[in-house]
């Protein structure tokens, strides 16, 4: 069977919204900005042909049809993270891994960590922040900052100054063995593709 489903990044706007009546926190909650919560709702609408929020001054309402849709988009939702929290990932201890919203999963080789640290079960979340961790929903955390934290470890991940992307981890189990494995993984990986993106000196004929 085939499920007629709009793109889940707008059902996932169009919940958020809906449950707080703001794009502004619909933003916050889902880590992108409200244009980009507005501009998948707006996508959402088009794509149903119909409307689902009242724009007005400073306010945002769910029109009727907003209201009969929202109860069985946030079910399905709740249903589909229920059925996540199910699934145990193999391994005798279990890391649980935010990611920022724009960082490419492919760069860390996920399945190749797994593989060398069959100990470790992995779980990444993605979108995530400093909030996240902080309410201890992850173990820790790959951010775009400055990388400047009281009371948390940060790890230089990217190369340079300035905002880049680090490796966050509360200071009191920063160094436990999966996170020590992790940040040292991270460490290889990153080494390994800037050293392949490195422009190489080709010697010229007869030189």
């Amino acid at each position: 069977m085939t499920y007629a489903l709009p793109p889940l990044n707008a059902l996932r706007a169009f919940e958020a919204a809906a449950r707080h009546l703001s794009f502004k926190l619909a933003a916050h909650e889902l880590h992108v900005t409200p244009a980009a919560v507005g501009q998948q709702v707006k996508a959402l609408e088009a794509r149903l042909g119909v409307q689902l929020f009242e724009r007005l001054h400073k306010q945002l309402i769910l029109t009727a049809a907003g209201q009969a849709y929202l109860p069985g988009v946030s079910k399905g939702f709740r249903h589909i993270a229920e059925a996540t929290s199910q699934l145990k990932p193999s391994g005798a201890v279990l890391l649980h891994l935010g990611v920022h919203a724009s960082f490419d999963l492919r760069r860390l080789d996920l399945t190749a960590f797994r593989e060398a640290h069959a100990e470790i079960g992995l779980r990444v979340l993605q979108p995530a922040g400093l909030h996240e961790l902080v309410e201890g929903k992850i173990d820790l955390l790959i951010a775009r900052s400055l990388g400047h934290h009281p009371g948390y470890r940060c790890d230089r991940v990217t190369e340079g100054a300035g905002p880049g992307d680090w490796l966050i981890a509360p200071e009191g189990t920063a160094d436990c063995p999966e996170m020590a494995s992790f940040r040292a993984w991270l460490r290889a990986v990153t080494h390994e593709r800037a050293r392949a993106s490195r422009p190489r000196l080709v010697r010229g004929v007869g030189s």
